[in-house]
């Protein structure tokens, strides 16, 4: 059966249709809505073959009609009008991004919940590496007698700290030694590859110097360990109760459940596109099978990428959310490319 430009049109009006009320679509409404004349007889025809093919679903308390998952991949990939976002849009976003973030585990942590309440869906954001981390600087502090602080800059723009305290009395000198062998030795390298590279170290420092670049070192290992671990920050989990897909409390719950206590099994897509949309059974976890999930991607810098996603009903409105989350998105890289430079709001509107 061949898919013909009316059986788009009309999978077209009952998918927008389906999005913006949440009730099936009949004979009628299609009618109404198509260009040009035509017949109930014939729409009612088109409706069924769509239904055949597979693009369309009939609930078994009603008489209209709802897209399949099928259908709303087709909608998004052929029939979906690109939006952009509005100079008010665009205003709140920037002004959402205004504040001061400089740590990249700042941003990421915000974004979840900054992305939520730009698109009213639930949200989660990741920081994903393209390349393994490692310690590009190493800088230890004397604080006391006994103490200093060990500071490691990570290859991906990170600084981490710590108080450190020895059993034994600490110069300013000994760390300045100690310093210069972290920084000759220890850096970007893997963390097994430290361990290494302080197993030959043993019989060159004294004991107890050597307790304290152990002690920097495992520290350093720590942090490395960690970032190769995703961290998933998720906002607005409660937002799914708004949709009538949800009335179910135990339906409901699941999902807020999935994205909350769950959320690293969120989707983390593979490659570079800018953006993704994955539609119901598309989601390889079964807790998403009857959503759908919409993923941007932004560029931190320094072999990194983030990624924001958004989860909501299959019959989320796809445009709205792809404008935003792209506008959000492109905003993100462009603060990281030039802190608190962000897109003028009339740049998307073309």
């Amino acid at each position: 059966m061949e898919m013909t430009d009316r059986k788009k049109q009309i999978l077209k009006i009952v998918t927008e249709g389906y999005i913006q009320s949440a009730e099936p679509i009949g004979s009628k409404t299609v009618v109404e809505r198509m260009p040009g004349k035509i017949s109930s007889a014939t729409v009612r025809n088109e409706l069924a073959d769509l239904e055949e093919m597979g693009y369309l679903e009939q609930p078994h308390t009603s008489a209209g009609r709802i897209p399949s998952a099928k259908g709303y991949r087709l909608y998004v990939n052929e029939l979906m009008e690109h939006k952009t976002v509005t100079s008010e849009e665009a205003e709140k976003i920037t002004s959402a991004l205004g504040g001061r973030m400089q740590q990249i585990d700042q941003v990421v942590a915000r974004a979840g919940q900054m992305a939520s309440t730009l698109v009213g869906y639930p949200a989660y954001a990741v920081a994903d590496h393209k390349q393994a981390v490692t310690v590009r600087r190493f800088e230890l502090i004397a604080v006391s007698s006994d103490s200093f602080i060990a500071v490691v800059m990570l290859s991906d723009s990170r600084v981490k700290s710590q108080l450190m305290h020895l059993q034994l009395l600490v110069e300013e000198e000994h760390l300045r030694q100690i310093s210069h062998l972290l920084n000759t030795h220890f850096i970007g390298i893997s963390a097994p590859e430290m361990n290494g590279h302080l197993m030959n170290l043993s019989d060159q420092v004294e004991g107890q110097w050597f307790l304290l670049l152990n002690q920097v070192v495992d520290y350093a290992g720590e942090l490395l360990t960690q970032a190769q671990t995703q961290q998933v920050f998720t906002g607005g989990a409660s937002q799914i109760l708004k949709f009538p897909e949800y009335r179910d409390a135990d339906k409901a719950h699941e999902l807020m459940s999935f994205i909350s206590d769950s959320k690293e099994d969120l989707p983390v897509p593979v490659g570079g596109a800018p953006m993704q949309i994955l539609i119901g059974p598309e989601n390889v976890n079964d807790a998403l099978k009857d959503s759908s999930v919409v993923i941007a991607s932004y560029d931190i810098g320094e072999n990194m990428r983030g990624l924001v996603g958004v989860v909501g009903p299959t019959r989320m409105d796809y445009a709205t959310v792809a404008a935003r989350l792209s506008y959000f998105a492109e905003s993100l890289s462009r603060m990281f490319e030039k802190p608190r430079e962000l897109p003028p709001g009339e740049e998307n509107k073309k």
